[in-house]
């Protein structure tokens, strides 16, 4: 039974209070028993909760009520319970840390609203389009890790492991690129807002990002995920789902250790280290679950069960 929905969402525009709407967030969704993580700023809102179905309606129904949000998109998946263990609702400087300056972030303009630029939208089905035809420089808009367990077909991989380098990388070897068509893809759409706002503000003159980003490409009914292989990352104890339902998929994942195919990301057991990596079921067993020999006899380890 699919009783509950995830949440994805976000929405640029000027808070002047953003205590007071985190506050007001924590109490609308303490009251409605969803879970997930929210992050406020001057910036806007950016969260993902979970919830039973009427609860997550009722959630959108308030926060849509409000005239700052009254245009904002919420991507909808639907699932067997919550995918989180509890609620967290914080204030922050930036709604993705990436630490650009002004140029890649939405500021006051001294009227009450955010002066925002970005790359242009591409649709989902202009999107497969575009994949197809080989026509632009893609860009996968994540971080190694989650490049590494799935992406689209021919879409550059960033050898990053936080969002905040993406700058200093672009730089480095992206700008020699500035005449040529560049679309960038993510998760769900927000990082894309600052990445290509950078990449404008640096002189990038055609610019793209996918509209939605994975998930709703994943649920476009032309699109229907075509051209993405492996799984998407997710941030939740999902840890990943699947985004092709056209039947062209193929496993990209490769085992940390033997680099046999997979698609499953586990914690080291060593509790020092829980480093998150790839492992195929052979070698989940061969290293207990381990990312490392010295990881495997390590003092401070977690319980494994059969």
């Amino acid at each position: 039974m699919t009783d509950y929905n995830v949440l994805l969402y976000y929405y640029f525009t000027w808070i002047n209070a953003p205590e007071v709407l985190a506050e007001d967030h924590r109490k609308l969704c303490s009251t409605l028993g969803l879970l997930g993580r929210i992050l406020v700023s001057h910036e806007g809102i950016n969260g993902t909760v979970s919830g039973k179905q009427e609860s997550c309606k009722e959630y959108i129904d308030v926060v849509r009520s409000d005239e700052r949000f009254n245009k904002i998109e919420f991507k909808i998946d639907c699932v067997e319970n919550h995918v989180f263990q509890k609620l967290s609702v914080r204030v922050k400087k930036e709604l993705v840390t990436f630490r650009a300056g002004e140029s890649a972030s939405a500021n006051e303009n001294g009227k009450g609203h955010v002066q925002h630029q970005r790359g242009q939208y591409i649709e989902p089905a202009d999107f497969l389009t575009l994949l197809e035809d080989n026509d632009a420089i893609v860009i996968d808009g994540r971080t190694d890790y989650e490049y590494d367990l799935g992406h689209f077909r021919g879409a550059l991989r960033p050898p990053i492991s936080a969002f905040r380098d993406f700058p200093e990388w672009i730089r480095q070897e992206l700008s020699e690129y500035k005449d040529r068509k560049i679309v960038t893809y993510c998760t769900g759409g927000i990082r894309c807002e600052k990445l290509t706002s950078f990449m404008i503000a640096e002189g990038f003159r055609d610019v793209h990002q996918l509209h939605g980003g994975i998930v709703s490409y994943g649920n476009d009914e032309v699109a229907r995920g075509s051209l993405w292989d492996g799984r998407c990352y997710v941030f939740d104890e999902r840890i990943s789902i699947e985004i092709n339902r056209a039947g062209n998929k193929r496993i990209v994942g490769k085992c940390h250790h033997c680099s046999a195919p997979t698609e499953r990301y586990v914690n080291c057991a060593n509790l020092d280290c829980h480093r998150q990596h790839l492992v195929c079921a052979d070698c989940e067993e061969r290293m207990q679950r381990s990312c490392s020999v010295e990881c495997i006899t390590a003092r401070r380890r977690e319980i494994l069960t059969a």
